[in-house]
Formats: C-alpha cells, sequence, structure tokens
C-alpha cells in the first residue's frame, strides 16, 4: 500500500510517452544528440508506438487503437514515432511519425519522411483519432512539433533554408552529416511558412516555458571544416571537398577550399604557423532562447562558456594578459531534451550527454534561468549521481516529482519503472538484410497531459538609449522596421565595442579606437571596423547535400564613440568580427546568429558585459552614434523619409 500511494502521489496526470524498437548504432540515428531526424529504417526502426499511462497505472496504445503500425512484419502501414507535445487545453497533442518500411530485400523507399500529426481522444474511454498536419513541408522530415501561443506549430526541419531542394541536405559543421536547418513556424490554416532560426548544425528539442520564451538545444560548432582539412594534409582527398562558386544550383565546382573565419583548427599547423593564432575548437549542445516569432536570438540569459564549461583555450599565444580558460565546481558540456519545471518556474531541467557512445543519455541537470537572472548568477545542479549516465528526457512534473528515461525505462526519481515493460516482436528489411528485435523496447520522451496557462508573445521593446535616438533623430521605429522587412533586411547595434565581459580573458579585451589610447597598460589591440560574415552553403563533398561556409557580408566602420551600426540579411545564419585598420581580425564572434525581417538587434557590447567590464564598469548605456548615422543614411532616400516623423 505505501508503494502504490507514492505512485499514485508522483502520477496524478496522464503521461504520453513513445515506445521505440532499440537501434544498433548511435551515429545519426533517432536516439542520436545529432542528426536524430533521419527517417530511414537504420536510423528508426519502425515497430514503436505512441501510449499513454493514466494515473492508475493503466496503459493504452494510441497509434494501434487509432488505426496505426503493426506487430510482426514491418511494412508499406508499419510506424515510428517519437517527441509528443501537448496542447495548451491538455485536450490534444502533436507528434512526428514516420510510415512505412521496405517490403522487399534491397529494395530502400524514398519517400518516408517524419510528418506532424495532431491525436485527439486522450481521456480514458475515448477513441483517439490521428490526423495529419496540413500545409507543412511534404517532402522533407519535421519533427519536435510544439503548439505555439496562438496556436501556430513550432518544429525542426530539414528543408533547406530557402526551400531549393538542390541544397538538401544541409550538411553540419562536423562530420558534415545531414542536419535540420532551424526552427520554423507553421500557420496550418493559411500555409505561412517561415524559418526563424537558421542553424548551420541544427537545433534541437524547443519548447516554450511559462514566461513566452522558445527554448532549445542548439548545436554551436562554428569551426573550419575537418574534413576539409583532412582532404588538405593527407592529400587522398577522401572526403572529396569542393567549394561552389555560389549557392545556386548550377555554381561552378572551383578547384579551391577557401574559408576565411573563423580562424583555423590546431590541425592545420600549416596555415598557423607564423602566426599568433593558438588554433580554435568549438563544439558543444547549449540552451538557448528566442521570442515565438524568432527575434533575440542567443543563449539562454546570455550564458555562456564561462558560466558552464570547465575548461578551453586562449585565442592568441603571444599575449600574456590572454589565458587559458578553466574553473571548478559544477561544470557541463552540453544540454540537451531541455524542459522548465512547471513546478519552479524559470528553472530548467536537461541532460548532459557525450555527443557519442549513450543514445543521447547522460546525467540530469538543472539550471536557474527566469528572465532576468544574470550569467553569472546561473550555476548548474546535478540531479542524478554520477557514474551511471544512462539517463535522458527528464520530465518535471507539475507536483514538483521528477520522471526520466534511465536504462531506456520510463522511472520516477525513486527508480520505480512506470510499466512492466512494452514487448514486440517485429522484423524488417534494413534493406540489405532481414533484422529481427523480440523483446522489451525503449521507452522514451514522456510529457504530462495537463491544461496550462497560454504563455504570453513576448516582443523585446527597444531600449532607452536605442530609443532616445529613434526620438531624437524623428524616425518611427515601426516605419524602419517595416521598411527593413520589405527588403529582407535587419538591423544590428552594438553601443561600444572596446568594452568586454570581465570574465572573457581569452579574447583580446585591452581595446581601443583609432588614435585614442587604451584603457589598460600592456598589449593593447586598435578595433576600426566591424565585419559581417553570412552561412552560404557552398562546400561539397562526395554525397548529397553542401555544408555552410562563413563567407564576407560586409564591412562598417566603428563609430567614434565604439558603436556599431549596420542592415543584415536577415533569415540568414550570421557571424562577426571587429579588425583593426589593417583589416586584421581582432575579437572573433564564436556564435552563428539568425535575425528575422524588421529586427532591430541591440548588443551593449562585444560578449556583452554581465555585470563588470574589465576596468570595473557596468554594461554601456551611451546612445549609440553609429545608429544615428543610420537613421540619417536611411532617411535620406525619399520612400524612406515619407517614413519618419
Amino acid at each position: 500500500m505505501k508503494l502504490l500511494a507514492v505512485l499514485f502521489a508522483v502520477a496524478a496526470n496522464p503521461i504520453l510517452f513513445v515506445t521505440q524498437v532499440p537501434v544498433d548504432g548511435d551515429f545519426t540515428t533517432v536516439t542520436s544528440t545529432f542528426g536524430n531526424h533521419r527517417s530511414p529504417v537504420d536510423s528508426a526502426p519502425r515497430g514503436g508506438d505512441l501510449w499513454i499511462r493514466y494515473p492508475d497505472g493503466s496503459l493504452k496504445n494510441l497509434t494501434r487503437a487509432a488505426g496505426f503500425g503493426n506487430d510482426g512484419r514491418q511494412g508499406a502501414s508499419s510506424i515510428a514515432v517519437r517527441e509528443p507535445s501537448v496542447h495548451w487545453s491538455g485536450t490534444k497533442a502533436l507528434f512526428s511519425m514516420v510510415i512505412g518500411a521496405p517490403l522487399e530485400q534491397y529494395r530502400y523507399r524514398d519517400g518516408d519522411y517524419w510528418q506532424i500529426y495532431e491525436l485527439t481522444g486522450l481521456g480514458k474511454t475515448d477513441t483517439p483519432t490521428i490526423r495529419k498536419i496540413a500545409n507543412q513541408p511534404a517532402s522533407y522530415n519535421n519533427v519536435s512539433p510544439i503548439y505555439a501561443s496562438d496556436d501556430r506549430i513550432l518544429f525542426t526541419s530539414d528543408r533547406p533554408r530557402n526551400g531549393a531542394r538542390h541544397l538538401y541536405p544541409q550538411l553540419d559543421e562536423y562530420e558534415e552529416a545531414p542536419t535540420v536547418t532551424g526552427l520554423w513556424s507553421l500557420n496550418e490554416l493559411t500555409g505561412e511558412l517561415r524559418i526563424l532560426n537558421h542553424a548551420p548544425s541544427g537545433v534541437f528539442s524547443p519548447s516554450i516555458d511559462s514566461f513566452g520564451r522558445v527554448i532549445f538545444t542548439r548545436w554551436d560548432h562554428l569551426q573550419r571544416d575537418q574534413q576539409a582539412d583532412t582532404d588538405v594534409l593527407d592529400g587522398t582527398n577522401v572526403y572529396g571537398t569542393f567549394d561552389y562558386a555560389d549557392e545556386s544550383e548550377n555554381a561552378a565546382r572551383m578547384a579551391t577550399r577557401t574559408e576565411v573565419f573563423p580562424e583555423p583548427r590546431s590541425a592545420r599547423t600549416d596555415l598557423l604557423a607564423g602566426t599568433n593564432l593558438e588554433g580554435l575548437s568549438i563544439n558543444h549542445f547549449f540552451p538557448w532562447e528566442m521570442n515565438e516569432d524568432g527575434t533575440s536570438e542567443e543563449t539562454l540569459n546570455h550564458i555562456g562558456r564561462h558560466e558552464l564549461h570547465r575548461y578551453f583555450n586562449r585565442s592568441l599565444n603571444d599575449d600574456n594578459a590572454l589565458r587559458e580558460f578553466a574553473r571548478e565546481g559544477n561544470t557541463i558540456l552540453n544540454m540537451f531534451q531541455i524542459r522548465e519545471d512547471p513546478a519552479k518556474p524559470g528553472r530548467y531541467v536537461g541532460n548532459d550527454a557525450p555527443e557519442f557512445g549513450t543514445f543521447g543519455s547522460g546525467r540530469i541537470v538543472a539550471i536557474q534561468a527566469e528572465p532576468g537572472r544574470n550569467p553569472d548568477e546561473m550555476r548548474v545542479e546535478f540531479l542524478t549521481p554520477n557514474g551511471n549516465d544512462t539517463y535522458r528526457d527528464p520530465l518535471p512534473l507539475a507536483n514538483g516529482e521528477l520522471v526520466f528515461v534511465h536504462d531506456f525505462r520510463l522511472k520516477f526519481a525513486d527508480g520505480t519503472p512506470l510499466t512492466t515493460g512494452l514487448a514486440a516482436d517485429v522484423s524488417w528489411w534494413t534493406p540489405d538484410v532481414l533484422a529481427t528485435f523480440k523483446g522489451t523496447q525503449w521507452e522514451l520522451q514522456p510529457v504530462e497531459v495537463r491544461p496550462r496557462p497560454r504563455p504570453p508573445l513576448r516582443a523585446t521593446p527597444l531600449e532607452e538609449p536605442e530609443a532616445r535616438v529613434f526620438r531624437e533623430e524623428k524616425v518611427d521605429p515601426e516605419a524602419f522596421r517595416a521598411d527593413l522587412r520589405r527588403r529582407g533586411l535587419a538591423a544590428v547595434v552594438t553601443r561600444d565595442v572596446t568594452r568586454r565581459d570581465r570574465a572573457d580573458t581569452q579574447q583580446p579585451y585591452n581595446l581601443h579606437l583609432p588614435g585614442k589610447p587604451a584603457p589598460l597598460a600592456g598589449k593593447s589591440y586598435e578595433v576600426a571596423h566591424m565585419q559581417f560574415f553570412s552561412a552560404q552553403q557552398v562546400r561539397g563533398v562526395n554525397a548529397p547535400g553542401r555544408r555552410v561556409l562563413a563567407r564576407d557580408a560586409g564591412t562598417v566602420a566603428v563609430a567614434a564613440d565604439g558603436s556599431v551600426a549596420a542592415l543584415v540579411p536577415a533569415s540568414r545564419a550570421l557571424s562577426w568580427q571587429t579588425t583593426d585598420s589593417a583589416k586584421t581580425p581582432v575579437v572573433r564572434e564564436r556564435y552563428w546568429i539568425t535575425l528575422q525581417p524588421g529586427e532591430v538587434r541591440v548588443c551593449n557590447s562585444c560578449h556583452g558585459v554581465n555585470t563588470r567590464d574589465q576596468v570595473g564598469q557596468q554594461a554601456s548605456q551611451q546612445a549609440p552614434e553609429a545608429l544615428r548615422k543610420l537613421l540619417r543614411e536611411w532617411k535620406k532616400t525619399p520612400s524612406k523619409r515619407r517614413a519618419a516623423r
């Protein structure tokens, strides 16, 4: 009786989850950390289902009850399912499903993709029904669907950023494996589809928190192409890397492998020789946030490597003021499968898993990160013991309890399983051989079925320093944004690029404007320009698809007060670096950022100041003169003057 009391206490609401026939490999398969969107049977074996567990412990196979899926030999009507998410009303749910498996040996099925479906009839005595979401990209893998606050559907997809099929698939920046291209937004009724962020290596597991922020994991791997480096260093051209002249379908294949940003990897000793560069390595999966319209994309509360990592290297080796970064305390490398704790708003629970070898499982961790919490105040909390890192898919419940997947079974925090095990007896053509599985399936991706308040649709207002410039220049910010939207542009504004957070001593921080003194003694660095780069799919390999490379998108001068303002392409990943008067790079951005058409994105500095900069000052609040100059230039065009106040 005591055990039953515990079970009832932690299972006050139904729990949706999926079963998955176990996979053999952990590279771009359905439970891998990356590339898990692939739909062939070798990546996602068919035979699993969508299940619901009711508070009394009873179970229902929802997909079978709705007429989908089968036991035995898998074929044209067989399914795999993934990632359910519940509507705000608690009465329906989205999930992704792929239908079909090879019917004969050596016969591939090219037309099977993960598609989004909606399930109704979740009650214990209801008959479930499943319908396919209309107007979604039909010939692409659409996964991780969630309901937006206004009932749009947000999801990740491997649809090319601009819909051009010849760019399919986008290849990641690591192994040049297929990846999703970003987070997308769909109005099912009208068919309006737009990309919210362009992610060169992929985004994963979005959710919307109680504050209206879209929270997701993003793969940050902005470094040069290791396959191309191998082709050059070995001289064997084993990967067959080359450059296209541009992104067009008939672009010329170039006899070059040109990369200009960021700096070379440490393996390219030939490129580093004679320079002061250490060689760049960056590869992690961090928590990110954005508004539901795709604006204000940044790491969660602007947290970064200084707050989460244990170690990373400095960028230059000839300046003793620059140091390798090392810290003690609880640190993580990655954070997957992030969910807000409904009993503790602003607390986010996730999984620190390695990128390979564990089928996406690791240690369960938590971070307190409600809006406004400074990264200097954010600490990692370990929720599961060290040394037994086979946990994934954490689910904080509304009553304060925790459910997770442990050893690929759903369990309560005390280790009690939610089920007695769900068996399958299936076989399928791989298609080269006949594979079989008879045993207990994996249980994955639980979600709680309950009504929830709809979060607000957030918008990021102009802060006072920039609003003041608009007022003084008599420009209506909304008219300015509308003009940028029409032109597919966004505006980037930085108040003072000479300022950097006090923790960042890995890149140059003793910065000064041309002809002005540096704030600190010792080696100093002039910053005169900001150079922008756009993510262009122009790297080819011996496989379909293309990888992103950074290509020059223009340069603007730093204003006399240290500010920068520029109009940049929207809906495409961007990065940037400051340079001196000779165009030598000084401080390089380490992340890709996507801006929406019409967005005015403001940073207080490059590596924005958390609490204090390198000379002990708080974040800049100056009105940026570069923005003033940009608005004056904008008003010179007659159509723009009519939009000014």
